[in-house]
């Protein structure tokens, strides 16, 4: 009997190929005897190497081998996202590297066995494939049995996001292998172009015809040369797929705050003497909640050189910023997410996907300009929040926005003000039970205050 380790990636269960495992901070993957073929096919073949010279895909190193397995040691992953907390954009570049690395797989006799979304991650402001045991043999004028996966991770939600609404990827949710064909097609309508029409609404057809008829079923001869020139029609429908900019609550957001050039640059000169203050760790992830189109997030990630997630609620954002960190080659990975409903964990046994509180905490954590619509909009009490934010990093870099702040007023403007709490005292109380405050200062021409706090150690 295979002898698990505690420390299994619960994801990994599906693949009797193998698994991912954890110890001492490092990531090692378990090669089982049932995938040595093919596994020390695409090492021998040249397929690894082209995979790895083009940074498509994680590196990894031989550290034990025997007759019943083989342990490979992984290249880690800083932090892991899922698709359902993805742009348009960047579910479509993860879409696009799932073909490239099938087109160039197929030149060494391999083709990917499934189509996961869950098989691409972020590093370094790049996609890049972690599945070292997705691939298997090539067979001759066999169809790519993981297109119908393809169709329902990628094609499917892009667009659905493209011609529904940019929040549809939020069915990834729902649907942990994918949205439905039949789902998506209803929604369509008679929306969608030819994409749409060959990859949902022809497949889902063809479904339904074959669970209709299932002893009838035929097999399907398709040349390798066919396969490869469907893989290049999709990704030229991928990326002539674009999405239109759309209005929303923080489009525009730092075009219409009440900072002038004097407040906003003093603040920019605050949380830059804040960082010299900060000691991190080489490894130690900085979060940024509600960090819009990302410049604070540049700021501190410049600062520190470090593994940044920038979270915010607004898909314009989130593009935006992810547009730029892909431009500019910045280790940023801005993410759809709602903080006051962050991601949950997801799958079988509420464990397959992790929820955003298992998935590590940060040495920094900035919540600039947020706080108001955390309590406010939310109903989020002081000592909530506290209890929240000292479960997730080390040091914070927090602003108090007060009630004479025009923000606060034009969110009161449409409601009850039943926070009689929601004052600097009471703020400085609540975070004074769990944080220790290092810095206090004011910002110029504002009523607005910066924190720098550590979080004080359980002993």
């Amino acid at each position: 009997m295979t002898k698990i380790k505690k420390n299994k990636e619960l994801s990994s269960f599906r693949d009797p190929s193998g698994y991912i495992y954890y110890e001492n901070n490092k990531v090692f993957r378990r090669v089982n005897k049932c995938y040595f073929k093919e596994y020390n096919h695409l090492m021998k073949s040249g397929l690894y190497e082209e995979l790895i010279n083009n940074n498509l895909m994680v590196k990894h190193k031989e550290i034990e081998k025997n007759k019943d397995y083989i342990v490979l040691e992984v290249d880690k992953i800083p932090y892991i996202s899922y698709p359902y907390e993805w742009t348009f954009n960047q579910l479509r570049d993860a879409g696009i590297l799932t073909l490239e690395i099938n087109k160039i797989a197929m030149k060494y006799g391999m083709i990917l066995k499934d189509a996961s979304a869950y098989n691409v991650q972020f590093n370094k402001g790049k996609v890049i494939f972690i599945d070292t045991l997705s691939f298997m043999f090539y067979k001759d004028n066999s169809p790519w049995g993981a297109y119908g996966q393809f169709s329902r991770h990628f094609i499917a939600p892009l667009v659905l996001m493209k011609h529904i609404d940019i929040r549809m990827n939020k069915l990834l949710e729902c649907y942990i292998d994918g949205i439905p064909l039949d789902l998506c097609s209803s929604l369509l309508g008679k929306r969608g172009g030819m994409i749409s029409y060959l990859h949902i609404k022809m497949q889902n057809k063809s479904i339904n015809k074959h669970n209709v008829d299932r002893d009838n079923k035929k097999e399907i001869s398709i040349k390798k040369q066919s396969i490869i020139n469907m893989f290049d029609m999709i990704e030229r429908q991928l990326n002539s797929l674009k999405i239109k900019d759309f209005d929303s609550e923080w489009k525009n957001y730092y075009d219409n705050t009440n900072y002038n050039d004097v407040s906003k640059f003093d603040k920019h000169e605050i949380i830059k003497e804040f960082c010299n203050e900060i000691k991190l760790n080489k490894n130690d992830i900085i979060f940024d909640l509600g960090a819009n189109d990302g410049r604070y997030s540049e700021l501190v990630y410049n600062a520190f050189n470090n593994t940044t997630i920038a979270f915010d609620i607004d898909n314009n954002s989130v593009e935006r910023n992810y547009l730029n960190n892909k431009k500019n080659e910045l280790d940023i990975l801005p993410l759809v997410m709602d903080i006051n409903n962050p991601s949950s964990g997801i799958g079988f046994s509420n464990s397959e996907r992790l929820s955003f509180m298992d998935r590590g905490n940060a040495g920094l954590t900035l919540v600039l300009a947020f706080i108001h619509h955390i309590v406010i909009s939310n109903n989020i009490s002081f000592e909530m929040l506290v209890n929240f934010l000292s479960k997730i990093t080390k040091y914070l870099i927090i602003e108090f926005v007060p009630k004479e702040d025009s923000q606060v007023q034009l969110l009161l403007s449409t409601r009850e003000d039943i926070f009689p709490l929601y004052d600097l005292d009471n703020f400085k109380k609540e975070f004074s039970e769990k944080f220790k405050i290092l810095k206090e200062v004011k910002i110029k021409d504002s009523e607005r205050t910066m924190f720098l706090m550590e979080v004080i150690s359980e002993k």
